[in-house]
């Protein structure tokens, strides 16, 4: 048992620290982080482009002052126009730098550091191709989702949740539909377009910087697909201990009930009654009395006239015991017989039998005795038919000799 519990101590330990290093590794992994601005190998390349109103009168303008590795422009916002703006478009391109429409569906949030003076309020779009309607190329037909963020001349931390923007009316207004159809998907985006809104000044050059554009997002994959192998595995090992502890727990319950049964203890003596009486007399006595839940060392000493002293080192001298741990071998020893000969009898019968009041002490002596309560003791012999009975029959005929040898 000893050997078995080592081999599990160290397989539990390997499979402790390998489920640390995958949880941490796949939790980590899980999120997905995709920079824009600034980086120098783009994970989702892009070409920056200006906007502005086309619209009658619209005299809008965006000017780009960077080269694209950080974002900063400049947009004058025209009142002229009906519904002016200025905007700078970062259009996602292939390897070979044409148009693309890139799937952003794995991310759910954007986050960016936007300085702008004057401070004012600015607006992110994200447009998404709607099968339904949408015609490819033509931008003004996609669904755009926006948000509004606040800009301030010291620079604004924002974080936007790219699921849950807002599609404006007129565009559900172009195509007579539904307000309340407000689902999009986000796995065909030509561009993210950062711009003036409704509350931009008008007529004023905007000096807008920004930095540190990145999308978010989770891929639960790195935590199912190392969850599910590690649940696996741990089933696995649970199956492997407890079919394990059970074969190791009936071994240990075999040999312990073959080297403890009762006549063992007499076996050892060389015990000639008529030339050793005192031995004789209290070997008897607890043979016959143990049961006896009354008896004790003053019972003996009352009963054989040997005195308590010599009692306990006859008993030390030739069975290594003193009274009180020779009784309960032998109680213990009994009981465990009892329990091995598969009968009826509970495991609260079995202790009063054999000189126990107290089941719950019965048990506690058990399990010290034999590592493991009576109910499992039987249980264990009760996986395999051969051990028991083959152990009860040599403890009758071994309590047979033990008899006939103390027969003065």
């Amino acid at each position: 048992m000893a050997s078995f519990q080592r081999k599990a101590l160290i397989a539990f330990l390997i499979l402790l620290a390998l489920s640390l290093v995958l949880g941490a590794a796949g939790y980590r992994r899980s999120f997905l982080e995709a920079a824009l601005v600034p980086t120098p190998d783009q994970q989702a390349p892009w070409r920056i482009q200006p906007g502005a109103d086309a619209s009658p009168g619209g005299r809008s303008e965006t000017r780009m002052l960077d080269d694209g590795r950080r974002l900063r422009v400049q947009l004058h916002v025209a009142g002229t126009a009906s519904t002016p703006y200025a905007e700078a478009n970062l259009f996602f391109v292939d390897r070979a730098g044409k148009p693309v429409h890139a799937d952003l569906s794995r991310y759910s949030s954007v986050s960016f550091v936007a300085t702008c003076a004057p401070g004012n309020t600015l607006s992110l779009v994200a447009p998404t191709f709607e099968p339904t309607v949408s015609r490819r190329g033509d931008l003004l037909t996609y669904r755009a989702p926006t948000a509004f963020f606040a800009c301030s001349e010291h620079g604004t931390r924002v974080d936007l949740d790219l699921t849950r923007l807002e599609t404006p009316q007129w565009w559900f207004a172009m195509f007579g539909l539904d307000l309340a159809w407000r689902e999009y998907r986000l796995d065909q985006v030509p561009k993210l377009a950062i711009g003036s809104s409704f509350q931009s000044p008008r007529d004023t050059d905007l000096l807008v910087d920004i930095s540190g554009l990145a999308l978010h997002g989770r891929d639960l994959r790195w935590i199912v697909v190392p969850g599910s192998v590690l649940l696996l595995a741990w089933a696995g090992f649970g199956f492997w201990f407890f079919r394990r502890h059970a074969a190791e727990l009936t071994r240990d319950v075999q040999d312990r009930l073959q080297k403890d049964l009762p006549i063992v203890a007499y076996q050892q003596l060389s015990l000639q009654p008529h030339r050793d009486r005192e031995k004789a007399t209290i070997l008897r006595v607890i043979a016959t009395r143990y049961a006896d839940a009354e008896l004790d060392l003053e019972s003996v000493v009352n009963e054989t006239g040997v005195n308590r002293n010599k009692v306990n080192e006859i008993l030390k001298a030739e069975l290594g015991f003193t009274f009180s741990g020779y009784l309960n071998k032998l109680r213990l020893t009994e009981a465990a017989r009892l329990l091995a000969d598969k009968g009826s009898a509970t495991v609260s019968e079995i202790a009063y039998s054999v000189g126990y009041n107290n089941v719950s002490y019965f048990n506690k002596l058990f399990k010290e005795e034999y590592g493991c309560t009576p109910k499992a003791f039987r249980g264990a012999l009760g996986a395999t038919d051969e051990v028991a009975p083959a152990s009860t029959s040599v403890t009758k005929t071994s309590t047979i000799r033990m008899e006939q040898q103390l027969q003065p």
